[in-house]
């Protein structure tokens, strides 16, 4: 069997974890916890505000938080307190995409390398993939802050590449950003996995997925048998 694909890169956030699941859900939890504090705000209010003012991600907490303090006139909780219960609590909202863990089993057992990109902050992003348990899977993590260097910058696409010996072109990127992910992997030369977002379009990318369990099935038509 001869591999034309090595390697698969996955982005985290909207691609592996279910981000808008998560956030919902941590949202409702977090309503629940401060209820002494937000009661005077309808539940669903606060979860959408927080959801809208979140950007899908795009935007940190501290900006977020510092606009629902003031917005809803929290007096007895700072934006400072909920910024730090969102990096401590949001890992227990922490939900995966229907079939991640098969997926990745499979593509283990195709002997196909796998490694992470993802953008954010080194403690918050360490906490969530902890939380899904998938650390095992990957060859290399790599996060923007503790590379200093964030998608689409190509330097982060080669040197997780050259830290997994393989060429551009022998390796797939997957994830949910037009910009970030798509255009930046085809940029360095890489093939790439668009996974739907509604709302969103992507014409960029080699392959369009909706379920995870698609990867595999791709990646077997780069094998070839002699």
């Amino acid at each position: 069997m001869v591999k034309i694909i090595k390697a698969v890169i996955f982005d985290l956030d909207g691609t592996l974890l279910d981000r808008e699941t998560s956030i919902n859900i941590f949202a409702e939890k977090q309503y629940n916890k401060y209820y002494k504090s937000f009661q005077h705000i309808d539940k669903e209010l606060y979860i959408s505000r927080f959801i809208k003012l979140d950007n899908k991600g795009m935007v940190w907490k501290d900006k977020v938080y510092q606009q629902l303090v003031k917005e809803f006139r929290l007096m007895d909780l700072t934006w400072e307190e909920l910024l730090q219960d969102y990096v401590n609590q949001f890992r227990y909202s922490s939900t995966p995409f229907p079939n991640l863990y098969q997926m990745l089993h499979s593509l283990k057992k195709m002997n196909i390398k796998v490694g992470m990109i993802t953008n954010g902050k080194k403690e918050f992003q360490e906490y969530n993939i902890s939380a899904l348990e998938i650390e095992e899977y990957f060859e290399i993590i790599l996060i923007s802050e503790i590379v200093g260097i964030k998608k689409p910058n190509p330097k982060i696409f080669e040197q997780a590449l050259k830290h997994m010996q393989v060429q551009p072109n022998e390796s797939f990127f997957v994830g949910d950003h037009p910009e970030n992910d798509i255009n930046a992997a085809n940029k360095v030369g890489m093939k790439s996995i668009w996974k739907k977002h509604k709302g969103i379009t992507c014409d960029s990318a080699d392959f369009v997925i909706e379920d995870l369990n698609e990867i595999p099935i791709i990646i077997k038509d780069f094998l070839v048998t002699n």
